[in-house]
């Protein structure tokens, strides 16, 4: 018989989501760079390419590896409704607690210039 170490049980899931990263020091690029490294952080487009957005300094922000997947899912439902002619305008505005380098959370907003509505998804990043 062999014994191996035990890990503390995983906290249930309501405490898991309450569990939000704070990342109010990371303060510069090299910081949000350090943690991408790490795995922590997502490299990603503000405005998406998917969209024409262009892959510059100026456009590249960093990301939860959650925040990003949920991203992926609200890009496709906007080429989606691109496709469809529902969306032909898109605007998007990250949102930023203090001084930290990392979005706290990402505002779209994607009308249609002669439509009526259109949809306004948020992506808490923490």
């Amino acid at each position: 018989m062999t014994a191996a170490p035990l890990a503390a049980p995983a906290p249930p899931p309501a405490k898991r989501a309450a569990m939000k990263p704070d990342f109010s020091t990371i303060t510069s690029l090299a910081a949000a760079e350090a943690l991408a490294r790490q795995g922590k952080l997502v490299r990603v487009l503000l405005f998406p390419a998917e969209f024409g957005g262009e892959d510059v300094r100026e456009n590249a922000i960093y990301i939860t590896p959650e925040a990003a997947a949920a991203r992926a899912l609200i890009l496709g439902t906007l080429h989606r409704f691109v496709t469809e002619g529902l969306v032909d305008k898109l605007d998007v505005t990250p949102d930023y607690k203090g001084d930290s380098f990392v979005p706290s959370r990402i505002v779209m907003h994607a009308t249609h210039s002669t439509k009526k509505g259109g949809i306004n998804p948020t992506i808490e990043v923490w």
